[in-house]
C-alpha cells in the first residue's frame, strides 16, 4: 500500500487535487456518499427501527438537497443517535493542513495562520489526515452557553506571548463551530440555546462571517448544521428564533414505534439481557409484550403529560429490571434456570415511575398507583390477545368454590407450579402461551401466573396482599316472595 501524502506537493499529484474533490464541500461529500450507499442497497441507519417509511426518507431528501435540518420529536425517539450516525456518510479521512485548529483544506485555507503557512512553505507545507469520527462535533444546548463557546474569543495570553495586537486574527481562540469546519456540527435541544447565540448560528449559515469582540472576521466555514429539539420546548423552556428557523432547510418529525412488535425489536436491541451470572435467564414473549404495552398505554393515559411523551427508555429499563428481579430470585433459590414472572414486573415499578411526567390527576393518584394500574391494564390487553376465545370458566369456578392461592414473589418456581397445578383446568390452557404442562417448572409457573393475573385484570377473580388470588362471594338475590310491599304513600292533591 502506497504511503499517504505528507506534504502539499505530494498531495497535488493525487486524486485529492482533481475535480470534484479539490473544492468539494462537506454537503456535496455527504450527498455523493449517500447516493453510493443507496445504490448498493446498504442499511443507512443501522439500529434505527420503525423509521424506514417515515423519517429516513425525509433525512435522505434533506441530505440530497444539501440542507441544514432539524429533528423534532419527543424524548426517547433516537434523535441524537441518528445525528451521530450522519458521520458514517463522510469519507474515511480527508487531508488537512497539519496543526490547523479548523481543519483547513490544503488547497483553499481560510484561516490566516494556514494562509501564511502555504505562502511561506509552498509545496513543503505539512499535511495531516483527519478521520471521519473527528469531523463530527456535538454540543448540548444549555442556557449558559456563550458566544465564546460557540464561535470563539480573543486569547489575550496568546496575543501577549506572540507580541501581537488583540485585533490580529492570529490571537483568536476558535469555538466549537469553527472547529467543526469541513464536518458536521450537531446541537441537541436547540430551543435551550440563548437567542443571541442562535443569531450567531444563522449568520454563519447564511453569510459565513463572524464578529469576535467587535472585530469582523470573514470565515466562510464549510459545515453541515443539524439540530434536535422537543417540539413542546418551543414554549416550555425557550424557542427557536424565526430567522434561524427560516434558514433551516428541512424540519423532520420523529415518532415512537407504531406497533408493539417494532417496540419489542428496539427494546430487545437496546436492553442489557446477556448477563454473566451463570444462570439461564429467560423473559417469555408474552411478558415482553406486556412491558411494551405499558409504554403504549402510558402515551394515551390522560393522567400522564403527553407533551413530555413516554420515552422508549421505559420498556428498556423495565425489561432490565424484570430480568434482574428474576436473577435475584434464581440466586436466592439456587436455581440454574429462571423465567421472569408477572411478580417481577411489579418489582420493576421504580423503572416505570421515573419515566412518567404526571398531570394533576396523576399526581393526586400517585406515580406508583398509576404504574400499577398501567401494568394491570397491559396484562389485560395482552391476555385478551392470547385468550380471547379460551373457555376459562373451570378455572374461575375453582376460586368461586372457595379456592385461594397465594405465593411470594421470591417463591421457587417448583413451589409456584405445584400450587397452580391444583387449580382445575388451569394447565389445559398453557399451550396458548407455547408452554406444555410437562415443560420445566419455571416456564410452567410463569405461564400459569400470567393466566391468573389476566383473569384478575379482567375482574373475573380477585387478588389482594392478604389472600392472594381468590373470588369474592356473590350476593344472593333476595327472593320475590320475601319482599313485603309496604303501604303506598297518599297521592298529593294539587289545586
Amino acid at each position: 500500500m502506497s504511503q499517504k501524502p505528507q506534504t502539499l506537493g505530494e498531495l497535488r499529484s493525487t486524486e485529492w487535487a482533481q475535480p470534484p474533490r479539490v473544492r468539494r464541500t462537506v454537503k456535496e461529500e455527504l450527498r455523493q456518499n449517500l447516493l453510493c450507499r443507496i445504490q448498493r442497497a446498504e442499511t443507512l441507519f443501522p439500529g434505527i427501527r420503525g423509521f424506514d417509511d417515515t423519517v429516513t426518507p425525509q433525512i435522505v431528501n434533506a441530505i440530497l438537497s444539501c440542507h441544514h435540518f432539524i429533528l423534532l420529536g419527543l424524548r426517547g425517539q433516537a434523535k441524537s443517535r441518528i445525528l451521530r450516525q450522519l458521520a458514517d456518510f463522510l469519507d474515511a479521512e480527508i487531508p488537512v493542513l497539519a496543526g490547523c485548529e479548523i481543519n483547513d483544506n490544503p488547497f483553499a485555507p481560510i484561516c490566516r495562520r494556514c494562509r501564511i503557512l502555504v505562502e511561506e512553505q509552498g509545496d513543503a507545507a505539512p499535511i495531516a489526515w483527519l478521520p471521519r469520527e473527528l469531523r463530527f462535533v456535538e454540543k448540548l444546548a444549555t442556557p449558559d452557553v456563550t458566544i465564546a463557546d460557540m464561535i470563539g474569543d480573543i486569547d489575550p495570553i496568546r496575543a501577549a506571548r506572540a507580541g501581537r495586537d488583540l485585533s490580529d486574527e492570529l490571537t483568536i481562540h476558535y469555538g466549537l463551530l469553527p472547529r467543526a469546519n469541513r464536518g458536521i456540527f450537531a446541537i441537541n435541544e436547540l430551543p435551550d440555546l440563548a437567542g443571541k447565540i442562535q443569531v450567531g448560528l444563522f449568520n454563519i449559515m447564511q453569510e459565513g462571517d463572524i464578529q469576535i469582540k467587535g472585530y469582523p472576521v470573514r470565515l466562510p466555514l464549510d459545515v453541515l448544521l443539524v439540530f434536535s429539539a422537543n417540539p413542546e420546548d418551543y414554549t416550555a423552556r425557550g424557542k427557536i428564533i424565526t430567522p434561524l428557523k427560516d434558514r433551516i432547510g428541512s424540519e423532520i418529525r420523529t415518532h415512537y414505534p407504531a406497533t408493539v412488535e417494532e417496540a419489542m425489536e428496539i427494546t430487545l436491541q437496546e436492553a442489557w439481557l446477556n448477563r454473566d451470572g451463570g444462570n439461564r435467564l429467560e423473559v417469555p414473549g408474552y411478558l415482553r409484550e406486556v412491558i411494551e404495552q405499558i409504554a403504549f398505554l402510558a402515551r394515551e393515559d390522560k393522567r400522564i403529560d403527553r407533551r413530555s411523551g413516554v420515552s422508549q427508555r421505559l420498556p428498556i429499563s423495565c425489561l432490565e429490571n424484570v430480568l434482574s428481579s428474576a436473577e435475584q430470585r434464581a440466586v436466592r433459590n439456587r436455581e440454574s434456570h429462571v423465567v421472569a414472572r408477572i411478580a417481577d414486573l411489579y418489582s420493576a415499578i421504580p423503572s416505570i415511575t421515573g419515566k412518567l411526567e404526571l398531570e394533576y390527576e396523576g399526581e393526586l393518584r400517585g406515580a406508583e398507583n398509576v404504574a400499577r394500574e398501567l401494568i394491570r391494564a397491559s396484562v389485560g390487553r395482552i391476555f385478551s390477545k392470547y385468550f380471547a376465545e379460551a373457555r376459562l370458566q373451570t378455572v374461575v369456578q375453582y376460586f368461586e368454590a372457595g379456592g385461594e392461592m397465594k405465593f411470594a414473589a421470591a417463591a421457587p418456581a417448583a413451589e409456584v407450579a405445584a400450587q397452580c397445578k391444583r387449580v382445575q383446568g388451569l394447565f389445559d390452557h398453557l399451550g396458548r402461551l407455547n408452554v406444555s404442562p410437562r415443560d420445566e417448572a419455571p416456564r410452567v409457573a410463569a405461564a400459569a401466573e400470567f393466566i391468573l393475573e389476566g383473569l384478575w385484570a379482567h375482574k373475573r377473580i380477585s387478588r389482594n396482599e392478604e389472600r392472594g388470588f381468590h373470588a369474592e362471594p356473590r350476593r344472593a338475590a333476595e327472593p320475590e316472595t320475601q319482599r313485603q310491599p309496604g303501604p303506598r304513600p297518599p297521592r298529593r292533591q294539587f289545586n
